[in-house]
């Protein structure tokens, strides 16, 4: 491993765009960030606008090699670890032909269902379909309308014109490739969610003719298929010049930011779990075998490790309820904003929540501020507050929001431990939630395990994709992982909170089962 050389880590989030410098054996030399906007219709749709991902990857890499942590001939290459299911349709020359409908965006959904059902029904599938898409990809099309299949139906029927123009539909890591290096690829990972690929060897995922037809998208709008170690090539003349780097830098395919996260917070080995806490959050495990659990909407799926799988339990929306709270509720830009500029607004919610106790003084937050994906499937649930009272100030309601993420958090350790066979002994935690001392011990408390907080938890998506660029070039193999990702400090379950915790969950859960039917009635 050669510590001269160094890849240009890129993390593309819904929120914007961060780019790191890091060794070909995982240490951060430094990072930039940009944000990126985010656009909701009228409509219900959410989109952002491609070339604002491309600006902002290029200011902050700019910014970043203008430090002069390393000289521009070290970077040997680029990879990119970026959102999912998003869709972007692009024309020959590779432009976008409109916005990129985003991962959160529903308005696919009925075009998908009428896709998908059938003669015989199941679960408002057809049957034989069903059979056929868990066995060859492990899962199924999302019938909240959020997956790419659902997109590119929308485009096809909404947007005609768009659709006849489309060339290929690109995922969000896809584009920004293809803006790399100019090749129309999809990884095995930025592909799964098209449902389309036969995934059951994990080194050899392959599109299948008869699930294409399913989709009711041409074939020939879908991009080749590479694993996401796959060198695609070098920088194309205009990226080189427009990053400020040589066009001998290579370009690894890389990963969306659930499999970069496996990477990058350490857990390559099978059985390994960790959490990311971002805009949305998940628990996923690599695993040796392709499996599917139905019932919690669970499913081992192909990852950037070879002859691996990674399961991936999404819950739908985690930081961005803190957002939320912050931007909507706390400094809402209206009459009752005196702040021009909050400092670091998000360390202040963490002293406000350290002297609130255990509990939030009774009151509850459900985090399902945009649906769920797992352990249940609705895209109709909503986020609520429950059990307040004239005895409780904001600063309760701010520790209900960290404590609600980590009840939800803990509604999915109980399917995924059925899944893999064993308990979890411990979870390491990464995202920009791992940067809150006070949310991981809320973790291990609610969790009832050890939190292992990893080194740089924000950068664990970029450093993942270096990694991935590392093992893709040869550098490193994945058992070396575990061992290039440091822990900065393990938070264990504090036994004073243990009980309160466990009564507090179990009505977190009877909270689902009683308003699940209201909210289905008011957001039909």
């Amino acid at each position: 491993m050669n510590e001269d050389r160094v890849i240009l880590a890129v993390d593309l989030g819904t929120s914007g765009a961060k780019v790191a410098l890091i060794t070909l054996h995982g240490r951060v030399l430094g990072w930039e960030s940009q944000d990126v906007p985010l656009y909701l219709t009228p409509d219900g749709g959410a989109e952002q606008i491609p070339e604002d991902w491309w600006q902002a990857i290029i200011s902050a890499s700019r910014r970043l090699l203008a430090r002069n942590l390393v000289s521009t001939e070290q970077v040997t290459a680029v990879c990119c670890s970026t959102q999912g299911e998003g869709t972007v349709p692009v024309d020959k020359n590779g432009q976008p032909l409109m916005n990129c409908i985003l991962w959160m965006d529903m308005r696919g959904a009925p075009y998908l269902r009428q896709r998908v059902r059938g003669l015989v029904n199941v679960s408002g599938y057809d049957a034989f379909k069903l059979l056929r898409w868990i066995n060859l990809t492990g899962g199924l099309p999302s019938l909240t309308g959020k997956d790419p299949s659902a997109h590119m139906l929308l485009i096809k029927e909404r947007f005609p014109e768009v659709y006849e123009k489309t060339y290929k539909f690109l995922n969000v890591l896809d584009f920004i490739n293809l803006r790399l290096c100019g090749r129309f690829t999809a990884t095995y990972d930025s592909i799964l969610t098209s449902w389309v690929t036969d995934n059951r060897d994990s080194n050899a995922v392959h599109y299948d003719e008869t699930l294409i037809k399913y989709s009711g998208i041409d074939r020939d709008k879908f991009p080749e298929v590479v694993p996401c170690t796959e060198v695609l090539g070098t920088l194309s003349p205009a990226a080189a010049e427009a990053l400020g780097l040589p066009q001998s830098v290579k370009v690894v395919a890389g990963a969306i930011d659930n499999t970069a996260a496996a990477i990058g917070a350490g857990t390559a080995d099978n059985f390994a779990a960790h959490l990311y806490i971002g805009t949305s959050s998940w628990i996923a495990v690599h695993v040796p075998q392709k499996k599917t659990d139905i019932a919690s909407y669970l499913a081992s799926t192909p990852c950037a490790v070879p002859g691996r799988f990674l399961l991936t339990a999404l819950q739908a929306t985690a930081g961005g309820n803190l957002t939320f709270l912050k931007d909507k509720i706390l400094y809402h830009k209206d009459e009752l904003l005196h702040e021009a500029h909050v400092p670091d607004v998000y360390k202040i919610m963490d002293q406000i929540a350290e002297r609130v106790p255990a509990g939030s003084n009774g009151v509850l937050y459900t985090p399902w501020i945009w649906g769920e994906r797992a352990p249940v499937d609705d895209r109709l649930l909503r986020a609520g507050l429950y059990n307040l009272s004239l005895n409780n100030t904001r600063e309760d309601i701010i520790r209900a929001f960290l404590e609600g993420v980590a009840f939800n958090t803990r509604w999915l350790v109980d399917p995924v431990e059925k899944f893999i066979g064993r308990p979890l002994e411990g979870i390491r935690l990464a995202g920009g939630g791992g940067n809150s001392r006070i949310w991981c011990q809320i973790f291990a408390d609610i969790l009832n395990m050890p939190v292992h907080q990893v080194k740089d938890p924000i950068q664990a998506n970029a450093r993942g994709a270096a990694l991935i660029a590392a093992a893709g070039l040869g550098e490193i193999q994945f058992d070396d992982v575990k061992s290039l990702v440091s822990i900065n400090h393990t938070y264990t379950p504090q036994a004073q909170n243990r009980a309160l915790y466990d009564h507090l969950y179990h009505e977190f859960v009877q909270i689902y089962r009683q308003m699940s039917p209201i909210f289905h009635r008011l957001n039909q």
